[in-house]
């Protein structure tokens, strides 16, 4: 037993593989959620600055844990809008 377990904590020192369990249709319905959002932006920039990098940055991982074809055609079409919002913002 390691010191950190005697008192009391468990600081994740065991090697138990972590489960996640993912919903395709979750992740399908978030990734709609966040394009329909992209496509309303006519005057500007539909997030604030920390959560649009955040879009940027997690929309094409998420779209990974659906089937190839349409993560590529979701990526795609995100790809598309963050080009239209970032020529708004330069406008």
């Amino acid at each position: 037993m390691s010191d950190n377990n005697q008192l009391g904590f468990d600081l994740g020192d065991s090697k138990k593989p972590i489960k996640v369990e993912i919903d395709p249709e979750e992740i399908r319905a978030e990734l709609h959620e966040i394009l329909s959002e992209a496509r309303g932006a006519s005057a500007g920039c539909p997030w604030d600055t920390r959560t649009f990098q955040y879009h940027k940055t997690v929309f094409p991982q998420m779209s990974d844990w659906l089937p190839e074809e349409e993560a590529e055609q979701l990526r795609f079409e995100f790809a598309k809008e963050i080009k239209r919002i970032e020529a708004l913002l330069a406008a």
